[in-house]
């Protein structure tokens, strides 16, 4: 599985883009650069922005591990791999705005090979996807937000924009809570079928995707009047994300079973964060919107061309 310095040079690249672009959008503060070394094998870049003018911290980490025995957790669909070598490389990023009216976002891209990465006959796949956290959200920002990642999906299959949304509606859901925990975007793993080549093409196809995304979404927002109302909401709400990171997210479970850096895994929590107990939103407030109109799995690209 000689390729995978093919998708190591896409992902390096892919989280430099990504971090200059956040930088230029931010426009106050610049990203740390923390190298580190994985004692069992590997190692990453993790490079974090805080309290930046629009993002108060924001996290794009890029690893590339190995060990002797595959993870728990990246074995769970596939049993019969358990025990084996592996490799695994991966960008995951995570930013949380200032402004509440900024979604939170989140992107993973990740390609795994278990056994011997120089043995045609290793088992390899793809993984990743993006999603979108609003606290307070807007239909047409959603609806850019998934046309950017159909458009991405389109010359893969008509069919495959519907069938990856459907799987980060029901991946990223809070079961404790009963809701999602945002609006959705795509998630897929296990992608072999179509050969290395076109899956990596579709991963760098989603890759890719991810600015033209977000972009326009924190350029819209990012100046929106708000106070002290809106900016405790956003930190109540920011209590969700900590909660499925920590009791669901299965990257972060790998990282935490294959021995990577405690620190860098756990970059993609909010800084500051805040629980309520038993609290409700008032009936008819825009707080009420987003659990009445948005946190439900729903096709919002209906109608749409």
């Amino acid at each position: 599985m000689n390729e995978i310095k093919e998708v190591k040079d896409y992902l390096q690249s892919l989280q430099s883009r990504i971090i200059a672009e956040l930088e230029q959008l931010d426009g106050k503060q610049k990203f740390k650069r923390d190298s580190w070394v994985r004692p069992g094998g590997g190692g990453g870049l993790s490079c974090v922005l805080s309290d930046g003018a629009v993002f108060e911290q924001a996290g794009v980490g890029f690893s590339h591990v190995f060990g002797d025995e595959l993870p728990a957790s990246a074995s769970k669909t596939r049993p019969e791999l358990a025990g084996r070598r592996f490799q695994a490389v991966g960008v995951s990023l995570v930013i949380h705005p200032q402004n509440p009216y900024v979604p939170t976002t989140h992107a993973n891209l990740r390609f795994f090979c278990a056994g011997d990465a120089n043995d045609e006959a290793a088992v390899w796949w793809f993984g990743g996807g993006y999603d979108l956290t609003p606290y307070y959200a807007f239909p047409e920002d959603v609806q850019h937000w998934h046309q950017v990642a159909r458009q991405a999906c389109d010359p893969f299959g008509e069919a495959l924009y519907a069938r990856y949304k459907k799987w980060c509606d029901e991946y990223f859901y809070l079961k404790h809570r009963d809701e999602t925990r945002g609006v959705g975007g795509l998630f897929f793993d296990d992608l072999n079928e179509p050969g290395f080549a076109r899956s990596f093409e579709f991963l760098r196809s989603v890759g890719d995707s991810f600015l033209p995304a977000y972009r326009p979404i924190v350029k819209k927002r990012k100046s929106h009047p708000f106070g002290e109302r809106q900016r405790e909401f956003q930190l109540y709400r920011r209590g969700r994300y900590v909660e499925f990171n920590l009791l669901y997210d299965r990257g972060t479970l790998f990282g935490l079973q294959s021995g990577g850096r405690t620190e860098s895994i756990l970059m993609s929590l909010p800084p500051r964060v805040r629980w309520a107990y038993n609290w409700h939103p008032e009936p008819g407030s825009p707080e009420e919107r987003l659990y009445t109109d948005y946190l439900r799995p729903r096709d919002w690209l209906a109608g749409v061309a």
